[in-house]
């Protein structure tokens, strides 16, 4: 895949399935969208997270 073609991709993905103004999507950091990019996949159902925490695992019960 060519440079040319990923970013038309990744054009694609951020104004037509995450519903991004064109603007918003250029001023976003890269980094950023693909975070964004991976919880719209979460969401949808498409991908599974990482790992999965509850509240438990980052406020201990023992205070």
């Amino acid at each position: 895949m060519s440079d040319s073609e990923l970013f038309t991709r990744l054009y694609y993905y951020g104004t037509v399935q995450m519903h991004m103004e064109p603007e918003q999507f250029w001023l976003t950091p890269i980094g950023l969208f693909l975070d964004l990019w991976a919880c719209h996949k979460q969401f949808l159902g498409i991908e599974k997270p990482y790992r999965e925490l509850t509240v438990d695992d980052v406020i201990p019960r023992d205070f």
